[in-house]
């Protein structure tokens, strides 16, 4: 579930040339379709008197990326990141203070006005972000998943008290994430860990595959999330043999994806003793993925006639992956699809209709992928039948990522119903996203600029219930 860098272009006007260079820093704000980001560039002259210059996006947690062209021709201003497709161009004023311009990468194309700055803006507060001293051991650790031949690398916190310790596996959402799930500076899998741990209950953090310390492994462009449940069986495993570890009281706590690989590992492994669903799925992933879609356009303000274009275009993908299991087939099959569609819109409606443009290439590319073949056929609710550990579910209010959030829930309790489970809890959380902060909208494009990596009381409410769960009572 990470955010992609969203980068720039301009149309350009030619005027006197301005009083002042290029050099310096420079920034503004890109309002694109909705998503509100900060970018900075940082333009230096070189020894041989050439211009360079690095990009920031400081909501994004994203610095330093080098632009592969800048250049000042008269008034002309344009930056190059050819890596993305992106090209910003713009007028820089009489006075050099500011450079009004436009970004586009694709078929969008967005105003963005630079203005020189003395400093770089700050970057976003996280204040929930855990600082040393800490109360709690931490350790680096690593171990293998001998089946798949991967080595993984991870945190694992440990309660000073006495143990053996109660204990959770984190695992994290779609993508190759970090052991913190980073996402827009905030690390939500370390405000986890952190409240957990000074609550008596060790926690591990795992790098996923191919990032940080954890290795790619010898096929990692075809695995999936059954693959990924290999590692984390791999990872209870582990906390298994450690002595401070009670072997007895190992859980997992999955979120989105990892909400729907939690159940996956628990309903074949005997070793896991709770699972906790954050934003995990309970219906068909194909569906919730057009609902996804369809949430997304429609809290960025995008008209109900491009909502319904872009479900027309992805139902006939999703049909296409279904009946043609030859990737090359099924992706030209997939652009013959688009192109019929693109032939009914209107030129302005291909710019602004989101995934009429050539970033559906890349789109198309991800849906014909393993992972993603296994995803979108996943049926969450065969598998939940098979748990019979206790189960917490939670899912915000505002999630339009695992959507409805209402009815995800009501899948899963029934489906944990319908199997024999007597154990189990489902909470809608209210106003809460996807990453469980306090949310407006529940868009994307608010989490960069929230400033609460995860709510206090979906925290605690975890924490209880846990607690509850393996006996065991500790301060708040």
């Amino acid at each position: 579930m990470k955010l992609l860098l969203i980068l720039l272009t301009a149309s350009l006007c030619q005027q006197a040339s301005p009083s002042k260079g290029l050099e310096g820093i420079w920034q503004g704000t890109l309002d694109a379709g909705g998503a509100k980001l900060r970018l900075v560039v940082n333009v230096t002259k070189q020894p041989d008197g050439k211009l360079a210059a690095t990009l920031d996006s400081p909501d994004q947690g994203a610095t330093g990326i080098p632009l592969d062209s800048v250049t000042l021709t008269g008034a002309a201003v344009r930056f190059e990141l050819k890596s993305a497709g992106g090209v910003y161009e713009g007028t820089l004023n009489q006075e050099g203070t500011a450079i009004e311009g436009r970004w586009s990468q694709g078929p969008g194309s967005f105003p963005l006005v630079l203005t020189r700055a003395e400093k770089p803006p700050a970057a976003p507060l996280r204040p929930q972000t855990p600082k040393p001293p800490y109360p709690y051991d931490t350790e680096e650790v690593s171990y293998e998943n001998g089946a798949a031949g991967v080595r993984l690398a991870g945190t694992l916190t440990l309660p000073r008290a006495k143990g053996p310790h109660p204990a959770v596996l984190l695992i994290s959402g779609s993508g190759q994430q970090d052991r913190d799930e980073t996402i827009l500076g905030h690390k939500p899998f370390h405000v986890i860990a952190d409240y957990l741990t000074r609550r008596g209950v060790a926690v591990l953090r795992v790098d996923d595959r191919g990032v940080g310390g954890s290795a790619a492994g010898p096929s990692l462009e075809k695995a999936t999330s059954e693959d990924f449940a290999g590692d984390v069986v791999a990872g209870v495993g582990y906390l298994k043999s450690r002595k401070e570890i009670d072997p007895k009281k190992v859980g997992l706590v999955g979120h989105s994806e990892g909400g729907m690989i939690a159940p996956m590992v628990a309903s074949k492994s005997a070793d896991v003793a709770f699972v906790v669903m954050l934003a995990g799925p309970g219906l068909p992933t194909e569906e919730g993925f057009a609902a996804q879609v369809t949430a997304i356009a429609r809290a960025n303000g995008e008209s109900e006639a491009a909502v319904a274009w872009k479900r027309r275009l992805l139902g006939r993908v999703f049909s296409v992956m279904r009946e043609e299991r030859d990737d090359a087939a099924a992706l030209r099959r997939a652009h013959e699809e688009r192109a019929k569609l693109l032939a009914e819109l209107s030129a302005d409606e291909r710019k602004s209709y989101g995934l009429a443009g050539d970033e559906m290439e890349g789109i198309i590319r991800i849906m014909l992928t393993p992972w993603f073949r296994f995803f979108t056929a996943y049926d969450a609710r065969a598998t939940l039948g098979k748990v019979r550990v206790p189960v917490l579910a939670l899912a915000g209010e505002h999630d339009l990522q695992v959507v409805p959030a209402k009815e995800h829930l009501a899948a899963i309790a029934a489906a944990l119903k319908a199997g024999g489970n007597r154990d189990y809890t489902t909470r809608e959380l209210p106003k809460l996203n996807h990453l469980f902060q306090t949310s407006e909208t529940g868009s994307p494009a608010e989490y960069g600029r929230i400033e609460e990596t995860v709510s206090p009381a979906a925290l605690e409410l975890i924490g209880d219930w846990i607690l509850k769960h393996v006996g065991a009572t500790h301060g708040k």
